[in-house]
């Protein structure tokens, strides 16, 4: 692999859409979508990334990796300096893919990355593989400088179907969740790789257990981490369409409640759904002593902890559908589309973390209506 010396020799990319800016605001459609790639140790990210940087699949990807498995030729981007330390190198690729090497979580890679604005059109981010993603998908949130120019897409998560259930089995601390959990529960897209080394019976013990912990995720089996870019790119999962797409029944579908599995008995998804309109006040009250305080808990005396929340809300006084969005303890609201005159406006709220209790939360949010 050549480093390339002049930024001259690829064009600048075509804005991939010309619609209306809102003042002040800049569109999704111009900015750079972000995929965060997470999953444990050996579950094959690397192996996906070396796909997606070798193969001639005519996108301009960026990819920041700060984790390199042995023998990759991913490996060549790391410069070590005489004290052992990591510098940041780019390499462009002959596919028109960028390469970073990182010693940090990222934020510094993608400020780098975005002086070379127009060498690419999609950036993907992978986090070592004991890290939580929660924080780093935050970032979207608190930096606002930086999703000036970007926006968060999804999480896809990488899971190993011969040694994922060791990893969701591992016992915590009380009051915590391991962080193999936190890598499925956050996840909108979940990769089951390494298909060639289970039974059939094993594949589907694994996939009940990571459904039993997200139910509201997509699920892809493969081997050798080969899928099809479409499946974990663009799913704008942050952004609304894929939570506003379809009429209620096939949200309901979409997001079914699975219960627990046996692999933590505490952790599940939850799905409400209530008709009327919702009070942003007694909304945000609801949210702030749910992800804040903690005051929420079980029938067993246990704290409710949420990893993920996502929704499409009827605010009072409001012609538009507010997308809900939540990772740990930071959410946002964003009025979206307009509400069709003859639509069944109602609520739907997806919860995914432990401890949770239909009763409790829909008591809770039922708390929030405008006339309760």
């Amino acid at each position: 692999m050549d480093i390339e010396s002049s930024d001259d020799e690829v064009p600048d990319l075509v804005p991939a859409s010309t619609v209306v800016e809102e003042e002040g605001e800049i569109p999704n459609s111009k900015k750079v979508p972000v995929t965060i790639i997470t999953g444990f140790l050996g579950a094959g990210k690397t192996t996906l990334l070396n796909y997606i940087l070798t193969e001639q699949h005519g996108k301009k990807i960026a990819v920041i990796l700060n984790e390199f498995g042995e023998g990759t030729s991913m490996e060549k981007s790391m410069s070590v300096g005489q004290e052992g330390e990591l510098f940041e190198e780019w390499l462009e690729l002959r596919n028109g893919c960028l390469c970073c090497s990182v010693k940090d979580n990222g934020v510094q890679a993608i400020e780098n990355l975005m002086k070379k604005k127009g060498k690419f059109d999609y950036i993907l981010l992978e986090t070592t593989g004991l890290a939580d993603p929660g924080p780093i998908a935050s970032m979207f949130w608190i930096d606002e400088e930086l999703c000036s120019d970007l926006f968060l897409d999804g999480i896809v998560t990488v899971v190993d179907a011969k040694y994922c259930l060791q990893h969701l089995e591992k016992t915590t601390e009380p009051g915590s969740i391991n962080e193999a959990v936190k890598q499925v529960a956050l996840a909108d897209v979940i990769i089951v790789n390494k298909l060639d080394i289970v039974t059939v019976e094993e594949k589907e013990t694994l996939i009940h257990a990571v459904s039993g912990i997200n139910s509201a995720s997509a699920i892809i089996e493969t081997t050798k981490s080969r899928v099809d870019l479409g499946a974990i790119l663009d799913l704008n999962a942050y952004t609304g369409d894929s939570v506003l797409n379809g009429t209620v029944d096939e949200r309901r579908n979409r997001f079914v409640d699975t219960g627990t599995h046996n692999v933590d008995k505490k952790m599940s998804t939850v799905t409400l759904e209530i008709s009327g309109e919702l009070d942003p006040k007694k909304l945000d009250v609801f949210f702030q002593n749910l992800l804040w305080e903690k005051v929420y808990e079980d029938s067993k005396g246990s704290l409710m902890l949420i990893l993920r929340m996502k929704g499409v809300l009827n605010i009072v006084d409001s012609s538009k559908r507010v997308l809900l969005q939540g990772v740990h303890e930071l959410y946002d609201q964003q009025p979206t589309t307009e509400w069709e005159p003859e639509e069944s406006r109602t609520n739907t709220v997806v919860f995914i973390g432990k401890n949770l209790e239909r009763g409790v939360l829909l008591d809770g949010l039922e708390g929030c209506l405008a006339q309760h």
